[in-house]
């Protein structure tokens, strides 16, 4: 193990500390994901005697252990063990971030966002003859048409987000500890008019897990998942969720990474091939004939100058011809069609020392490709990996394939 690296095992019902120096080496680099769990793979080996527990098992638990990295102090990975193989006297132990925790978790509640309202009709059963008038009144009373239905009490969707995780952590020997951040997206559950109400049901059988990605996947925003030690004399560990509205990190002029400097090496640089796109057909609410629908089309400079290639996306949650051109600028700005470097394998350095950056960061990458020439392009920082080694692998897209 490195200088200065130390994994440490925590009982993940308990906190209390395991082991400070678990003996693991590395089969796959910790691997930090913006909007995703997250990994890292290791090996026990020959030390898997001190690693049994006062019970006679081991303390590395299938969904019973925390498993932190820290690297000079500062804890830069924190997941759960999710599943361990043994061989002898080695072990393999696979791990996910906290994030991995909801997934085949059932909601066992009820709640409703923009819930249809019908209310009660005053007059109902009052004209028993159809005429249209009040029965049984002196002089002519007309009977008035019924109260319009209208929508109920909506939903914020990161409210909604946080309501699953406190869901998940409230039952028993289910609290990770995970704080999620307390402000809200601006956008509401369900239609205002109460048409499609957004509904959480436990007799569907939901998994929290799931519901938590749809939400992500439908509203377009950034989560990431956060560990660090409370203060410099405390061995209690934070756990917080990061909501980004709709995107977290920031653009980085303080930083370079040039090839040559402190970029090593770079992955094969490529175009979005089959997912490239120029216009999108966005369907909403409605059925057949009714159903909202709106055309999008980005013809400008070189990515217009293309075939015409098309995505289809389903929102039947809009119904506004604003919001159906918006969902489609969207997916288009994910589909432009330039070259992309995937990723670039760094090494700590002046231009960019480790931990300077966030998950989302937008970077300048600078670098020569065979063919194409001298590429200096934005990136946005998607995933990063830290090796034994010193090296670390940033998983980048271009900026311009999101929206600002």
């Amino acid at each position: 193990m490195p200088t200065g690296w130390r994994f440490i095992a925590q009982d993940a019902l308990t906190d209390a500390i395991l082991d400070w120096q678990v003996p693991l080496t590395l089969s796959s680099n910790p691997k930090r994901e913006l909007s995703a769990p997250g990994s890292m793979v290791g090996k026990i080996e020959p030390e898997y005697a001190r690693m049994i527990g006062p019970t006679g098992d081991p303390i590395l638990r299938d969904w019973g252990t925390k498993l932190y990295l820290e690297i000079d102090g500062v804890i830069r990975w924190g997941g759960l063990v999710t599943k361990t193989f043994f061989d002898g006297q080695q072990a393999t132990v696979n791990c996910e971030g906290f994030s991995s925790y909801p997934h085949g978790i059932p909601y066992e509640g009820y709640v409703i966002s923009g819930r249809k309202i019908t209310p009660k009709d005053p007059y109902a059963g009052k004209d028993k003859n159809h005429d249209g008038w009040v029965d049984g009144k002196k002089g002519k009373e007309k009977v008035p048409p019924p109260p319009k239905p209208y929508g109920g009490p909506r939903v914020d969707v990161f409210a909604m987000y946080r309501h699953i995780w406190a869901h998940v952590q409230s039952q028993p020997r289910g609290d990770l500890g995970l704080i999620v951040d307390t402000h809200n997206k601006g956008e509401l559950l369900g239609a205002a008019d109460g048409s499609d109400p957004w509904e959480l049901a436990w007799w569907d059988a939901p998994d929290c897990g799931q519901t938590l990605t749809t939400l992500v996947n439908q509203y377009g925003f950034d989560w990431m998942e956060t560990h660090a030690w409370a203060n410099s004399s405390s061995n209690e560990i934070t756990h917080r969720l990061r909501l980004g509205t709709p995107r977290l990190g920031r653009k980085r002029n303080t930083l370079r990474f040039a090839q040559g400097e402190n970029i090593i090496a770079i992955a094969r640089p490529e175009g979005m091939g089959e997912d490239f796109a120029n216009e999108a057909i966005v369907l909403g609410r409605g059925e057949g004939r009714k159903m909202k629908r709106a055309h999008v089309h980005n013809h400008g400079s070189r990515v217009g100058a293309r075939l015409r290639r098309v995505v289809t996306v389903t929102e039947k949650r809009y119904a506004s011809s604003s919001a159906l051109r918006g969902r489609g600028m969207r997916a288009l700005a994910g589909r432009s069609g330039e070259l992309q470097i995937p990723a670039i394998q760094i090494i700590d350095h002046p231009n960019a020392r480790f931990g300077s950056w966030q998950l989302g960061d937008d970077i300048r990458v600078q670098v020569h490709v065979p063919w194409v020439g001298d590429l200096d392009i934005w990136h946005r920082i998607m995933a990063d990996e830290i090796s034994a080694d010193g090296r670390i692998t940033l998983s980048l897209r271009r900026t311009d394939n999101f929206q600002q």
